[in-house]
């Protein structure tokens, strides 16, 4: 791809390990190897690194520069070739900020790259971190056949309970200060609103939760935002999208967000992509893997569970929030809104019970957009409910953006508000910071595995119908 852009993900228990090994009270520099699994989208590549090797006796010379002896670099490969993984070569130096390459460390990487992607298929990743624990990457990509040239990831991102994402400032130039967001900035200061406006967000879903997420991301300063939503607008959506009015009848979500959230944008380049596809599709699924951080804002079991996927395979943080009307007759006796942050270290979406197996299945199959099949549930199942007010939209949109400047640290020194539920009956908001996955949940063994394990694209007949009514209002 000659767009292809490059990044590096790892969870912050693997960072920390790393900074023990690497980043030495002496100053001297050191060096380590890792495996990696390819996390592909569209547009970008993304080495999910999961598997330290610490060198042993005599695999390395450390000299305030440090080398590695060839037994070393064959154990690697051995284990690379085992694992199907890829190789990260690391190392670092005394300085701060994110790194250069001397000419020593491209003849170090140079010398490896043509056996690492002959053995293993994939390229050599060169990785530098900085006396301050900032990263920088580097892939060595085959682009003839013959010859390698170095690419320079755009960012390495750290996930966890918060995401530290180090961004390559010659690629993504920090975005310029704007009088518009001068108070947003004043709240959560000009470095953290550099930092956390230069990440790639994705939104799922741009309905009334997602749309006033996308306001919110746009007033705020951010410059990179994704729409993925295969529907069009409906005459009963219009009680809840801030983004649409009457004359947007039949046009797709996406689009009407779009040429709305870039008249409320405060930076100067906003860059909206929008995606007419359901996630669960190629098209959709694929784009979302090019972003840093994902919003669920569809309330079906079957994007969930490909959101806990992200989460945990791809280090993509998701931030999830649904909202269950209780109804008696025709009063309205309770409503109830959750929401939480997923990545490895917090619960998982099945965990903290979004979504169920059984509904994820039922959603392939096709049933939950068969009309009959919806009349024959209970009028109590929560899957046949779908009442919903715009000011209970409003608030759980509000919410996933506090949780959103949580994990990126923007604004307050806590680094996990948990589970957070709103029970409108009788007005409280509820927190559950200890809640975590069950000891056999199987996202564990899932965390940095991208699709190689497994990948849940597929077929959506929501979506497939959705495009054929589309087509025959254009016929």
């Amino acid at each position: 791809m000659s767009n292809a852009t490059y990044s590096v993900a790892m969870v912050e228990e693997l960072h920390q390990q790393l900074m023990q090994h690497l980043v030495r009270e002496d100053r001297e520099e050191d060096l380590i190897f890792a495996l990696w699994t390819p996390s592909q989208g569209s547009k970008r590549l993304t080495a999910l690194v999961h598997t330290p090797i610490f060198p042993e006796k005599d695999d390395r010379q450390r000299h305030g520069n440090a080398s590695f002896n060839p037994q070393y670099f064959e154990r690697v490969c051995k284990l690379a070739i085992a694992k199907e993984s890829g190789i990260a070569f690391m190392h670092s130096h005394p300085v701060p900020g994110w790194q250069g390459m001397s000419d020593d460390d491209v003849t170090a990487e140079k010398r490896m790259m043509g056996s690492v992607a002959a053995l293993t298929g994939l390229p050599l990743l060169g990785m530098t971190v900085g006396s301050d624990e900032t990263w920088s990457a580097r892939f060595w990509v085959d682009t003839d056949g013959k010859s390698y040239k170095k690419r320079w990831c755009n960012s390495v991102r750290v996930v966890g309970k918060t995401l530290k994402s180090d961004f390559n400032d010659h690629i993504l130039p920090p975005p310029e200060f704007n009088e518009m967001f001068k108070r947003t900035v004043t709240v959560w200061g000009k470095e953290k609103h550099q930092n956390v406006a230069r990440l790639k967000i994705g939104i799922i879903g741009l309905g009334s939760v997602g749309g006033a997420v996308a306001v919110d991301l746009a007033r705020s300063g951010f410059t990179n935002l994704v729409f993925i939503d295969h529907d069009e607008i409906q005459r009963h959506n219009l009680d809840r999208l801030c983004f649409a009015t009457q004359k947007d009848l039949g046009c797709l979500k996406v689009d009407v967000a779009k040429k709305y959230t870039l008249q409320c944008a405060t930076a100067d380049n906003l860059n909206i992509e929008t995606i007419p596809f359901s996630v669960a599709e190629e098209q959709g699924y694929a784009e979302a893997l090019n972003c840093d951080v994902l919003f669920c804002c569809v309330d079906r079991p079957r994007p969930r569970s490909i959101a806990d996927h992200f989460a945990y395979a791809h280090l993509i943080p998701v931030i999830d929030g649904g909202i269950r009307v209780r109804m008696k007759n025709e009063d309205l006796i309770g409503v109830d809104w959750q929401l939480q942050t997923v990545a490895p270290s917090r619960s998982c979406l099945k965990c903290a019970g979004a979504y169920s197996s059984d509904e994820v299945a039922m959603e392939i199959e096709g049933k939950l957009d068969d009309p009959s099949y919806i009349d024959g549930l209970p009028d109590s199942h929560h899957l046949k409910r779908n009442e919903n007010v715009f000011a209970f939209s409003q608030n759980l949109a509000s919410l996933e953006m506090l949780q959103f400047m949580v994990l990126t640290g923007a604004c307050i020194a806590v680094d996990d508000v948990g589970l957070q539920r709103f029970r409108f009956n009788p007005g409280i908001l509820e927190s559950d910071i200890t809640r975590g996955c069950r000891s056999d949940c199987e996202m564990k063994e899932l965390i940095a595995t991208g699709d190689s394990l497994i990948s849940l694209r597929g077929h959506d007949f929501g979506a497939e119908d959705a495009r054929d009514r589309q087509l025959e209002k254009i016929s």
